[in-house]
């Protein structure tokens, strides 16, 4: 079979660019470290308040200009709601859902994560100027989804 020089030609570049979108997205995956979240740590949603570190929410110092944030999400809220860090500080957020998927999003920065129930989320980000960052839930979630929003006070 022959085939015409244009079809070669957009054949060769056809599998010029999936090949290099299969490179780049292995490369941001395992290089970067931005897979999509595992799932290997999961939680029964229905006890989430009896489930440590859940149990406990709140913003916790792990070591020195390191914090831990273990935060649950529900309906319309998140707990803690006030979260306050000093600049410069390394922020992990540990997170799961007790009713339905929510969204994390910190506004002015790449953080953006999905909270499912049964699942624990986590994701990191460092605050290195002062300010108010807000924290928006950016997965529908119901009625009031519009009013889920907190804000973290870096100082």
């Amino acid at each position: 079979m022959k085939m015409h020089r244009a079809e070669e030609i957009w054949l060769v570049i056809s599998v010029g660019v999936l090949i290099l979108s299969m490179v780049v997205t292995g490369y941001q995956a395992f290089a970067m470290d931005m897979a999509p979240p595992s799932h290997k740590e999961t939680i029964d949603p229905q006890k989430v308040d009896e489930t440590a570190p859940f149990d406990n929410p709140g913003v916790f110092q792990t070591e020195e200009g390191k914090y831990e944030v273990v935060m649950t999400l529900q309906i319309f809220s998140f707990t803690p709601n006030k979260i306050e860090v000093p600049a410069g500080s390394e922020v992990t957020f540990t997170m799961t859902s007790k009713d339905v998927v929510h969204g994390f999003q910190i506004a002015g920065t790449n953080v953006n994560a999905m909270v499912m129930p049964g699942h624990i989320q986590k994701i990191t980000q460092t605050f290195e100027e002062p300010g108010e960052y807000l924290i928006l839930c950016n997965e529908y979630c119901g009625a009031g989804h519009q009013m889920m929003s907190t804000t973290i006070t870096v100082k």
